[in-house]
């Protein structure tokens, strides 16, 4: 402990006096960008330019650490309050994902800390007016499929690192305001008429504005009516979209090598194997006539291969 930082030493000098004054505190930064504190402690606490709150009915159990790449976890346990986290942030998603910090402090000199644990928040459930979140440690992202898939479909999520198309490019998103909602999950628009059907299928909504703003929904079905647009969702959002709200509407793609080469000209980033044989291609057998006559390969065309 004593050489991980100055605040570790002095936390690690006062624990070595035998009487402490020790307590744990929280950070929670949401995606959106908040930033919440909190603390077991019964008064508010400073450091790092964060204020951390007592009295907000949050605690947690003890903390599960090893060597290796094992995953660290652990749980927080809280009430739902209505100024500090509450039912319908969490509902609506904006915990998911939110990274957390947990410190060991010395109350009466909050300079004197340790950093006992920083990961995720994981799986949260609700009951009775409280909340239990799962915290997961930073190896959980190590947890993941690694290397490429062989798939004719392009593996890239249009808009990312490796697909590298600017979704800012004129033509290829609009900011409108709801017209009308249905269910939740159909929406209708007006002035939208300059894109061709189907323009934002398996594409995205963002919402901009209102009490859903900043969460993302996928589109199922985009289509042209007599009153302008309509756009249906695959699930309902969890938060509730009104008419008036803005939201953005991104170009969808189907993943296919076409799509990608004639609706975004992005063909030079395309992740796919569209030339890849299909399971169809290995029921084959040898015909007169047809490319796959059974004969060797080697030296052959790539006209006489069959899936070309």
């Amino acid at each position: 402990m004593s050489g991980a930082g100055p605040e570790a030493a002095a936390l690690h000098a006062h624990l070595g006096g035998g009487i402490t004054t020790v307590c744990r505190c929280w950070s929670v930064t949401r995606a959106d960008g908040r930033v919440l504190g909190f603390t077991d402690h019964d008064a508010g606490l400073s450091f790092d330019g964060l204020e951390f709150r007592a009295n907000t009915g949050l605690t947690a159990k003890a903390l599960v650490q090893g060597t290796g790449l094992s995953v660290d976890n652990t749980e927080a346990l809280g009430a739902l309050m209505s100024e500090a986290i509450t039912e319908t942030d969490i509902l609506a998603g904006r915990y998911d994902g939110a990274e957390v910090k947990a410190w060991m402090v010395n109350w009466a000199d909050p300079g004197a800390r340790l950093l006992l644990f920083r990961g995720t928040i994981g799986e949260v459930s609700r009951a009775n007016g409280a909340f239990e979140a799962e915290l997961r440690g930073l190896t959980e992202a190590l947890n993941q499929p690694q290397g490429r898939v062989y798939q004719p479909q392009c593996s890239a999520v249009l808009g990312d690192g490796m697909c590298r198309f600017d979704l800012g490019a004129a033509g290829y998103s609009a900011e409108v305001a709801v017209q009308a909602v249905e269910g939740g999950r159909v929406f209708g628009f007006a002035d939208t008429a300059e894109f061709d059907l189907r323009w934002f299928e398996r594409g995205r909504l963002r919402v901009m504005s209102g009490q859903a703003e900043g969460l993302v929904g996928l589109i199922k079905n985009d289509r042209l009516t007599n009153e302008g647009r309509e756009v249906e969702l695959w699930e309902q959002l969890p938060a509730q979209i009104a008419a008036g709200d803005m939201v953005r509407l991104e170009a969808g793609c189907d993943k296919r090598a076409a799509t990608c080469r004639l609706k975004f000209d992005n063909f030079l980033n395309f992740r796919g194997f569209p030339h890849i044989p299909g399971e169809d291609w290995m029921m084959k057998y040898p015909k007169r006539g047809e490319g796959n006559s059974g004969e060797s390969r080697h030296g052959a065309t790539p006209s006489a291969l069959p899936w070309f």
